[in-house]
């Protein structure tokens, strides 16, 4: 989202950029969660009552991309990448240690985790409860959401922690950059390391399909809305377009879990399973990222965000990716969608509590 940022030591002026540059959250979005899981009942219920039309849906394909899934993923993923506004890039410099921190936690330590909690939990802790084919499919999932740090929500969490705006932007922006060249290759290197196998075209049409073309649309749809009519004109767009991009998130979650509806129904535990390492990862994320900026003496506006964009995940690049590489009725599409079902209330418990401690770093900073 583009803005006017006052200069980063103007606390008054910051402010009213913050306010004026990104949405806050709605009753919607506080209520994400439960609609996600009436999303759920009802994509269970559908999967149960008309098997056949399910199926027919499922095989509405080309190149292993389905097509209904793909057109509500990027109904979802295009208003977001709009927001991206790659001028905040010239900001880079200007708070280098809250960069390293996201950069770091994000690529180096985020993907990683995930993964080992996937196989300590999955296979180890619970492998009597769960068949090993199923639970590395999980797994694949898992390691989806961890190669995926959050490009939208963020805004939000920001807004929410009195975030700097111009350094939201700048890590939102540079984290889009990483992705294109990161995903792929850190994501078939921990799918290999766990004895998955995915063909690397499919990995990479995804990526292009799901991250590098809706950049670039979002990226020259920007442009023109900023030639118009300038940020209000960005920001009307995204503000008209978000019931859509909620529609298409439910939608697709009662599509995901339509396709699975007999197999979820035999196993429901499945999803605690899967949800219990999910918390793990994403507590112990935020822990990491906190406590370091806390040491490093980060200014709060800048700690926050870059410790909640690392905790949080850009599901729906994850979904699309596991439809993509292991298909529909696949555990890695399921533990995605799980992925979704626990982020909101975890975000908001993650806010309340870098809310409660801002007073630490703020005595720290004198």
């Amino acid at each position: 989202m583009s803005v006017a940022c006052a200069p980063w030591d103007t606390p008054l002026n910051m402010s009213k950029a913050i306010t004026a540059a990104r949405p806050s959250l709605g009753i919607f979005e506080r209520g994400l969660t439960l609609w996600v899981a009436l999303a759920i009942l009802g994509g269970i219920a559908l999967g149960n009552l008309v098997p056949g039309l399910m199926t027919m849906v499922s095989r509405l394909e080309v190149a292993h991309v389905n097509l209904p899934v793909a057109i509500l993923i990027w109904a979802m993923i295009f208003p977001m990448m709009v927001n991206v506004d790659f001028s905040s890039l010239r900001h880079v410099g200007e708070r280098p240690r809250g960069l390293v921190v996201t950069i770091v936690v994000n690529w180096l330590i985020k993907p990683f985790t995930m993964a080992a909690l996937g196989v300590l939990f999955l296979e180890d802790i619970f492998g009597g409860l769960i068949p090993r084919a199923e639970a590395q499919s999980y797994i694949a999932g898992m390691i989806l959401l961890g190669v995926a740090p959050c490009t939208a929500m963020v805004f939000v969490w920001s807004e929410l922690t009195r975030g700097d705006a111009t350094y939201t932007l700048v890590q939102v922006a540079l984290n889009d950059l990483i992705m294109i060249f990161a995903f792929a290759p850190i994501t078939a290197f921990l799918l290999g390391v766990t004895d998955i196998h995915v063909p690397w075209e499919t990995l990479l049409l995804s990526v292009v399909l799901y991250v590098a073309i809706p950049l670039i649309a979002g990226a020259q749809y920007r442009r023109r809305l900023m030639s118009r009519g300038g940020a209000s004109a960005v920001t009307s767009f995204t503000t008209r377009a978000k019931p859509y991009t909620m529609a298409g998130l439910l939608l697709m979650v009662m599509l995901l879990f339509a396709f699975q509806g007999e197999r979820i129904t035999a196993e429901p535990y499945h999803i605690l399973l899967i949800a219990i390492p999910l918390l793990v990862q994403s507590y112990g994320i935020f822990a990491i990222a906190y406590v370091w900026a806390w040491g490093w003496r980060i200014p709060f506006p800048v700690a926050a965000p870059c410790a909640l964009i690392g905790t949080s995940n850009f599901f729906e690049l994850a979904v699309a990716v596991a439809i993509s590489l292991f298909g529909l009725h696949s555990g890695a599409a399921l533990a995605t969608v799980v992925g979704v079902l626990v982020e909101v209330p975890v975000m908001l418990s993650l806010v309340a509590l870098a809310n409660r401690t801002r007073p630490l770093f703020d005595r720290r900073a004198g």
